[in-house]
């Protein structure tokens, strides 16, 4: 068995067996309401659940490579997806405006969706243990968690990624050419 092979094993084995993205709403940075994971555009979807501002950097690290595979990789979509306590949801408003204004591209505001809420049964639900760095998952539109990853992005973590969106692509209708 190869490492790689023996890497994505040993984390498809480590996800907690009910690890499931809980049902919940609110709105991307556009004002559109959405209701998680229903409304996941992708069958797919690789998600960045972040709880401090300045976690921001280690998203960004991940971008450039996300993008580049959900554009090669059908069905596949991302998001980002800020995550803060009920307490501030006072703010929100607020929040969101400075958020949009931080953000000049469209499309990344549509895959922005702040979640407001207890942040415990959430936790909780995915199996996150740590609100110190972020937590990558790919996620299907029926809350499956498929997939996960913490932290800044490396070329290994990209590998591990690409593959696992590959081994969970939905095969293709078309009957092979004969």
């Amino acid at each position: 068995m190869s490492t790689l092979t023996a890497m994505v094993l040993s984390m498809v084995l480590a996800l907690p067996e009910s690890a499931r993205f809980p049902t919940v709403t609110s709105k991307n940075l556009e004002g559109r309401s959405m209701t998680l994971p229903a409304d996941f555009a992708g069958e797919r979807n690789v998600v960045f659940v972040a709880f401090k501002r300045e976690q921001q950097d280690l998203v960004d690290s991940w971008l450039p490579f996300v993008k580049g595979v959900v554009a090669r990789t059908p069905n596949t979509d991302f998001y980002e997806i800020p995550t803060i306590g009920p307490l501030i949801r006072l703010l929100q408003w607020t929040i969101n405006r400075g958020m949009r204004g931080g953000i000049p591209d469209v499309e990344a505001r549509k895959r922005t969706v702040t979640l407001y809420l207890d942040k415990a049964p959430f936790k909780r639900s995915l199996g996150i243990t740590t609100e110190e760095t972020i937590h990558v998952l790919v996620v299907d539109r029926a809350g499956h968690v498929l997939w996960r990853e913490t932290g800044a992005f490396t070329e290994a973590k990209g590998v591990a990624l690409a593959d696992a969106l590959a081994r969970t692509a939905a095969p293709t209708s078309e009957a092979p050419a004969r």
